[in-house]
């Protein structure tokens, strides 16, 4: 009999609770929790329930509620002091014996817990030692060993299953699971980092992660769209043997690696620009806390620029990817990436030279397992500067004389693996008051199998018997803006022609449209009127404009959702529906999708939600939400491996400032920048030659 999920966690120990950390040596309210937090929160959890064995799916800090931090905050860019809020833990946890799902919240500064809530009719996020001890429990499974055999593969064939989190139609929603999607490794050199995904079986494998065991088989229609719902068009014995070894890797592919590429150094003989006390980092006028958790990664705290208040927080909502093939059973890939599993949960301890490259700074991150002890997660977000071309310049016509100055930026990177895909996600500060989100997509495409010399509509033949099927990638930004105080407003701006009149006889008037958004509700991008939404502060008007100071979002015009309004999965990620959603700010309200998405049937609460209480937004405190996607039709130079597909979001200030916030950028000179020639050409030694610059 394979062994329960239960097998994977270790019986509790007598662990008993430390004392209450004295309060000089009590952490930041925003900072991380730390390995012993975790342990001491765990082991409270734990404390309450002797005679229980209990499975941590989550130890995290649980944020202070804005009416305390906020004060505290501000009183601490005073240089004041005020009341510390308390610092506190959710633990989410099963309790084996029922399979009761519970949240806790743990006071740290009491050693007590203090709420106890039962989880009814969800499911609690996936993690790493699931998936492995299921995937382990696969191998010995009967049902799988007599369905492989009866592919009758060729030796070196080693079968590679990926899992996946439920998409969530089955009948009973109740039973707690995951499907495997079968490949195998290329049998000609059997390689374990050879690309499987070249090598796709035509069957799925439903999990019960409970029973630990296969509870369905299904499978894949390979055909084309002549074939329509018909199975078994493909060969019955070894499918694959129509695919082609595929790899990424040199060592594996055979390809000769370019010989005429250069190194390309980042020095910063002075050192960095930038400061970082704890989890505090100021650069350039910017001032602002980095956190990171298990489920959203890297968070932005209290940003300020040059004293003054911008954002309270900043933080990816969610992240949905479903694919288009309808054809059961994968129509059940679906994922929510970071409710589902956690951007934090999936990220990469980064290396120097090769996923950062410059003088860095590193932050760890730290995380729980099931038996509830923390460890250390090294280096899951890296901070650097990177030269971005030029800030400003200008050459004055009657004079001949240039002035520039270029552009320096502050960049805090985080890399993450969720199954085939890897993404890259950066913050990136300017100095002239902007503030980038820059979201990269790499990686490998989640390929499923055809047979050969046949096309679908739903993807792209990117190898031999292998379609990468087309999906859409939907992140959600979660904006808590704080634009010169927390009231504030967010207007939607158009820029429209004027009719015709006396005053515009020639025709070429045109001229800003501003409507506020009162309600809570929703709102799409509009490139045709170059719409952009503004985030201003009505009570602080700017002595220059005479408008309200304010940040802009220039959305990402992107498609939105393509799955029927009625379809399951659109009930499940209603927040796919519109580019701008609005909603005023309660406590705890940070995932579009809802805190439950495992399995989600609709009633996971979210967005959706919030919007329908039609709330005043207008001049108090709000959360603006962007959701731009990625439709993904994918090309075959997109395979064995992705080229990077970038995509950029902004925040800009809008008559914010009295002037360029950026006129103090020193001018750039060639005694500072240091470059040469290639040819080592003297005449052009200096920046601005002749220019007195």
């Amino acid at each position: 009999m394979a062994p329960s999920i239960s097998d994977i966690i270790r019986e509790a120990t007598a662990l008993s609770v430390s004392p209450v950390p004295s309060k000089s040596a009590r952490p930041h309210p925003l900072d991380n929790l730390s390995v012993e937090e975790i342990n001491r929160a765990c082991s409270i959890a734990k404390a309450k329930r002797p005679d229980e064995r209990l499975w941590i799916k989550v130890c995290s800090l649980r944020e202070p509620v804005k009416k305390e931090l906020a004060p505290f905050l501000e009183a601490e860019r005073r240089g004041e002091t005020a009341p510390r809020p308390t610092r506190e833990a959710d633990v989410l946890f099963f309790v084996l014996s029922s399979r009761e799902l519970y949240e806790v919240v743990i006071d740290l500064d009491s050693g007590e817990e203090t709420l106890c809530t039962k989880v009814e009719g969800h499911h609690a996020p996936l993690d790493r030692e699931e998936i492995n001890q299921a995937r382990a429990a696969l191998f010995k499974d009967p049902v799988y060993i007599k369905t492989v055999e009866d592919l009758k593969l060729p030796p070196g064939a080693t079968i590679v299953p990926q899992g996946w989190p439920f998409g969530s139609d089955h009948p009973d929603p109740a039973i707690r699971r995951v499907f495997f999607i079968l490949y195998h490794r290329n049998p000609a050199n059997d390689h374990p980092d050879s690309n499987h995904y070249a090598f796709p079986l035509p069957v799925v494998m439903f999990w019960d992660l409970w029973e630990s065991k296969v509870t369905d088989v299904h499978w894949c229609y390979t055909g084309n769209e002549q074939d329509g719902m018909t199975l078994g068009t493909g060969p019955k014995e070894y499918p694959t043997q129509g695919c082609q070894g595929n790899d990424y890797e040199p060592s594996l592919n055979g390809v000769t690696v370019r010989t005429d590429l250069k190194p390309l150094h980042v020095t910063q003989p002075d050192g960095v620009s930038f400061k970082v006390t704890g989890q505090l980092i100021e650069w350039q006028k910017w001032r602002f806390r980095i956190g990171f958790n298990y489920r959203e990664g890297p968070t932005l705290h209290d940003v300020c620029y040059d004293g003054r208040p911008v954002f309270y927080r900043l933080s990816l909502s969610e992240m949905h990817v479903p694919y288009a093939d309808p054809r059961p059973p994968l129509h059940l890939k679906q994922v929510f990436d970071f409710g589902d599993i956690g951007l934090g949960r999936s990220a990469n301890s980064l290396e120097n030279g090769c996923d950062c490259l410059g003088k860095m700074k590193y932050f760890d991150g730290a995380e729980v397992n099931p038996s509830g002890e923390g460890r250390v997660v090294k280096n899951v977000i890296c901070c650097h500067e990177q030269d971005n071309g030029i800030l400003w310049k200008h050459t004055n016509t009657p004079t001949g004389r240039a002035a520039v100055t270029r552009q320096r930026l502050l960049v805090l990177q985080t890399i993450i693996t969720v199954g085939n895909y890897d993404y890259i996600f950066a913050w990136h500060f300017d100095q002239a008051g902007a503030i980038h989100l820059e979201s990269r997509a790499t990686g490998i495409l989640s390929t499923g199998p055809i047979d050969v010399g046949k096309k679908s509509p739903y993807g792209t033949v990117v190898s031999p018997g292998v379609l990468g099927t087309s999906h859409q990638h939907f992140i959600n930004l979660r904006i808590d803006p704080c634009v010169d105080g927390h009231n504030n407003t967010i207007t939607q701006d158009d820029v429209v022609p004027d009719p015709p009149s006396a005053e515009n006889g020639h025709g070429i008037g045109f001229r800003v449209k501003s409507t506020p958004i009162t309600v809570s509700g929703f709102a799409d991008a509009n490139p045709l009127a170059n719409r952009s939404f503004k985030i201003t502060n009505p009570n602080v008007i700017n002595p220059v404009s005479m408008t309200p100071v304010a940040y802009k979002l220039v959305p990402h015009p992107s498609q939105m959702r393509l799955a029927a309004p009625d379809a399951h999965i659109t009930s499940r990620a209603p927040f796919t529906q519109h580019h701008i959603w609005v909603t005023s700010y309660r406590d705890g309200e940070l995932f579009c999708a809802g805190q439950y998405t495992n399995q989600s049937r609709g009633t996971a609460g979210g967005i959706a939600d919030w919007v329908a209480r039609k709330d005043n937004v207008e001049n108090t405190d709000l959360v603006l939400w962007h959701t731009f996607a990625l439709t993904h039709i994918p090309r075959v130079e997109d395979f064995p491996v992705m080229p990077v597909e970038i995509h950029t979001i902004s925040l800009k200030p809008n008559n914010f400032f009295t002037a360029n916030p950026a006129l103090d950028v020193p001018l750039s000179s060639q005694a500072f920048n240091q470059s040469s020639t290639v040819d080592g050409d003297s005449a052009a030694t200096s920046c601005c030659a002749g220019n007195g610059l």
